[in-house]
């Protein structure tokens, strides 16, 4: 059987060294994509829509994010219908990021699906993996949330502004701080 090629070992969740030409092509592509979005005329719904087509693995209907945009490879996040993400979003996709319908977003939110081992060596060497992040839908994610790897957020939850979610969220919650602890339920 072949050897894993660093591409099959990140789509796969393994420890894998982005330093790939394989995996350098393809954020190539996502940077020169996200590159065209983010100095798009603003008001030209029409191209950022069909860039945002081309850059992801899904594109809902109705779906609006504005930019400016960052992402690793694109193709690794799914954006559900009619959901609305505001400016500044970050979506570092080695691992698949599926955002829900009708999901709102605030600005300046990351989705973090990248980890480093804990050990200092294979971080030396530059080694890395991602956890899926999954957001249910009708999902609020105020300002400046920030998602970690792993993680999966339940639908109709609300977490607020510059909160951390290090852990999953149930569905029907109100979840706040750093990192976010489930304050009441809707």
């Amino acid at each position: 059987m072949a050897e894993k090629t660093m591409r099959d070992r990140m789509l796969a969740g393994d420890l894998y060294i982005a330093d790939d030409p394989e995996l350098a092509a393809e954020s190539a592509r996502a940077q020169g994509l996200a590159h065209r979005i983010n100095t798009s005329d603003p008001t030209d719904g029409d191209t950022i829509r069909a860039l945002f087509t081309e850059l992801l693995g899904e594109y809902g209907p109705g779906a609006e994010i504005r930019p400016p945009f960052r992402c690793d490879y694109g193709y690794q996040t799914r954006f559900g219908a009619r959901s609305f993400a505001n400016f500044g979003l970050v979506v570092l996709d080695v691992a698949t990021v599926v955002v829900g319908e009708d999901v709102q977003i605030g600005p300046n939110v990351q989705l973090l699906t990248a980890t480093h081992p804990l050990e200092p060596g294979p971080r030396r060497d530059k080694w890395e993996a991602a956890q899926p992040i999954t957001i249910g839908n009708n999902v609020w994610l105020g300002g400046g949330v920030i998602v970690c790897p792993g993680v999966a957020i339940g639908d109709d939850t609300v977490v607020g502004a510059g909160s951390v979610v290090t852990r999953d969220l149930p569905a029907g919650v109100i979840a706040v701080g750093s990192p976010a602890r489930v304050v009441r339920e809707l």
